[in-house]
């Protein structure tokens, strides 16, 4: 199958407003995809409602919080009463935190984390089955190599992706029969606004990055590997050479492996 086979499929983004979700829109779009996007803003999934319309694409716009139960059974609902049918959704919407375990005062942003990271993606997925079972669709999931091996500042954000991992692991072999494929992606650090909401040990967002932004992987080459692992109907993806030698010398030497995680949370790259 082609790069090119987006063209008329509907695909359901979730956290399509803004950095991978919205990068990956716009990259669809350009493929002439029938787009559902899903995000909590209004006013930014307008706007990137009516770019994906300018770069050839049709698009709809869902207010979504994808960690209450009742609005993911509607994004998926009025996907389907728009455009009859859904061939794609890609479990995007997530958020991150950086702060150690101990410093930690505000004890309930682990269930914010889990609940939007992990059961968002649940439940997003077990409404849209139906209609994947109809069309032998693609599942796909954006992780993080935090969701391969945890990092300090990050214990309820690696938590939340671990769980997804492991869910989606199970899922795709229960629906093989249906030739459904589920496609993980496990991105290092990507060129998004994602950790200037990152929550802090107040439970707040810090505002501000803790990645030299610069020096990371754009997102335009992000969303580029996704589509091309989810046409190819990929089991999973680990973007980057750091991350797919760490996953080797993770059985051998794990605590190289720590160190080279804190080394990386430290220098921001």
């Amino acid at each position: 199958m082609e790069h090119s086979s987006f063209k008329e499929k509907v695909v359901i983004i979730t956290g399509a407003s803004s950095g991978i979700g919205r990068e990956l829109a716009f990259q669809l779009a350009s493929q002439g995809a029938w787009l559902s996007l899903a995000a909590r803003s209004t006013e930014r999934l307008e706007m990137v409602k009516r770019e994906c319309e300018r770069l050839g694409g049709k698009a709809i716009g869902i207010p979504t919080d994808v960690g209450e139960l009742v609005q993911c059974e509607a994004l998926i609902r009025q996907t389907v009463d728009r455009y009859t049918r859904l061939d794609m959704l890609v479990n995007n919407a997530g958020i991150t935190m950086f702060a150690n375990f101990e410093d930690v005062r505000d004890p309930g942003i682990f269930e914010k984390l889990m609940r939007i990271n992990y059961l968002g993606s649940v439940y997003c997925t077990s409404y849209a089955l139906p209609y994947l079972k109809q069309t032998e669709g693609r599942i796909v999931g954006i992780s993080s190599l935090t969701g391969k091996t945890g990092v300090p500042t990050r214990s309820g954000y690696a938590a939340s992706k671990h769980a997804m991992a492991g869910f989606f692991d199970s899922l795709r072999i229960e629906v093989a029969q249906y030739k459904i494929s589920v496609t993980m992606i496990y991105p290092g650090f990507v060129a998004t606004a994602v950790r200037e909401q990152a929550l802090g040990e107040d439970g707040k967002s810090v505002g501000r990055s803790t990645v030299k932004e610069s020096e990371v992987m754009p997102v335009d080459q992000c969303a580029r590997i996704i589509l091309r692992a989810a046409t190819q109907r990929k089991r999973e993806v680990v973007m980057t050479l750091r991350g797919k030698i760490g996953m080797w010398l993770k059985l051998i030497a794990p605590g190289f492996v720590d160190r080279i995680a804190r080394r990386a949370i430290h220098s921001g790259r």
